[in-house]
């Protein structure tokens, strides 16, 4: 297995670090390679994601991603010009959050064993796609917008994975969660 790992910014590095040590223990034909991807590089070269380390990672099976932003950066540079570019890039339309309470975590929901779930979330549509703008901006009436787009194609194949993701878990249950009561039209999509 080949994963190209980024490691970022911030406790990225770090974190990293770790699950290669864990994946190492577990794949012993594991191959790595390391991008120099994040706020240090934007810092000192401009550069987010070069279309030379794009076609690299292209080669790869999977990305290990630490943590990517940094306060010194301009907030939407990093997430546009690195994330959403390799979102869109490489079809990342899944994006999965597991949410499992470990034994021993200290909090309002200690010895809950029921939490155990994986969300599963679009990630190149909806808000990702840069549908939006401002008009008047810097008047006292300015107008900012962005627009959620959702094709049938792209809600088709999130609904899918779910779906499937669901028959292979224990509870074998799927809850959708959509403002389909306010956004009708995106929303329909989603709920048919």
């Amino acid at each position: 297995m080949r994963i190209a790992v980024i490691g970022g910014d911030g406790i990225g590095p770090e974190v990293t670090a770790e699950a290669l040590k864990v994946l190492a223990a577990v794949t012993p034909d594991l191959q790595t390679t390391a991008f120099d991807l994040g706020a240090s590089r934007w810092s000192r070269t401009g550069e987010l994601l070069p279309d030379s380390a794009l076609e690299d990672i292209r080669g790869h099976d999977a990305i290990l991603l630490g943590a990517i932003g940094d306060p010194s950066v301009p907030s939407g540079i990093l997430e546009r010009g690195l994330l959403l570019r390799l979102r869109f890039a490489l079809d990342h339309h899944v994006n999965l959050r597991p949410v499992r309470l470990m034994p021993g975590v200290v909090g309002p929901l200690n010895g809950n064993p029921a939490i155990d779930m994986i969300v599963v979330r679009e990630g190149t549509e909806g808000p990702y796609t840069g549908n939006g703008g401002v008009m008047r901006g810097g008047t006292p009436h300015e107008i900012a917008t962005e627009v959620s787009v959702n094709t049938a194609f792209g809600v088709r194949r999130v609904v899918r994975d779910a779906f499937e993701r669901a028959q292979t878990r224990p509870r074998r249950h799927l809850t959708m969660v959509h403002k389909t009561n306010v956004l009708t039209h995106a929303g329909s999509l989603w709920s048919r």
